[in-house]
């Protein structure tokens, strides 16, 4: 064998090896960058996610528990109406009263005495038998009318010229309805015409000391007066 071939074969073989030399396939990978095919240009992963997460129908109606009973409290909640219980006349009336809560609305006799809110009527005096040698305070109030509003507080006004016609103790009541006209009975003989109102508690008709008054109406009627619809919040 000649001595060119001898060196062209041994050249040969040298690349080859070169070729398969694993240090020599490590260090050359790194500097050359792979290029991303095709399948991996394709953000499958990225698309699954956004499918997922996009709004769906189903998904802008579904609500949390909490979200659900704020809802239902909304839709099934009753907003009780209040009314002044004075309409059509002139009206004064201060923050306190004498010895226990109530107020005194001063107006002219015959004025309407409407029921502030919704309700059933609970105690009618029809009858003015108070007399001044006794002053029994269950009579004071003269003719009277109660009610038993739907928010379950009672609302009492008295020293009334007479009572609306057909008014009956049972009867329901809605708010603005008509109740007497102001006056002078009871106690009021004395004095200025007024309609004594009280608010309190439900109670019997004999028990004068709560239906007379427990809170002050005063920021009520200022509330009503205004037309906002405030709720009185009893001890």
């Amino acid at each position: 064998m000649s001595l060119l071939r001898i060196t062209i074969i041994s050249s040969s073989l040298a690349f080859l090896i070169a070729c398969t030399n694993p240090s020599d396939a490590i260090t050359t990978s790194p500097t050359t960058p792979m290029r991303p095919s095709a399948t991996i240009l394709v953000a499958t992963p990225t698309a699954v996610a956004t499918a997922t997460v996009e709004p769906s129908a189903t998904m802008t109606a579904t609500i949390t528990p909490t979200e659900v009973a704020t809802a239902t409290a909304s839709a099934t909640a009753v907003v009780a109406q209040y009314v002044f219980p004075v309409q059509h006349a002139e009206v004064t009336y201060g923050k306190f009263h004498h010895d226990y809560p109530a107020t005194d609305i001063f107006c002219a006799e015959g004025s309407e005495f409407v029921a502030v809110t919704a309700g059933v009527v609970d105690f009618i005096s029809f009858k003015d038998i108070w007399d001044p040698k006794t002053n029994d305070p269950n009579y004071r109030g003269g003719l009277s009318v109660a009610i038993i509003g739907t928010d379950g507080v009672r609302y009492y006004g008295s020293h009334l010229q007479s009572i609306a016609p057909e008014l009956k103790v049972g009867m329901t009541v809605r708010a603005g309805q008509l109740l007497g006209y102001t006056g002078k009975s009871g106690d009021a003989r004395l004095t200025a015409a007024h309609l004594h109102f009280g608010i309190s508690h439900p109670t019997t008709p004999e028990d004068w000391q709560v239906r007379r008054g427990e809170i002050s109406p005063y920021p009520y009627l200022q509330a009503w007066r205004k037309g906002e619809m405030r709720a009185p919040v009893l001890p």
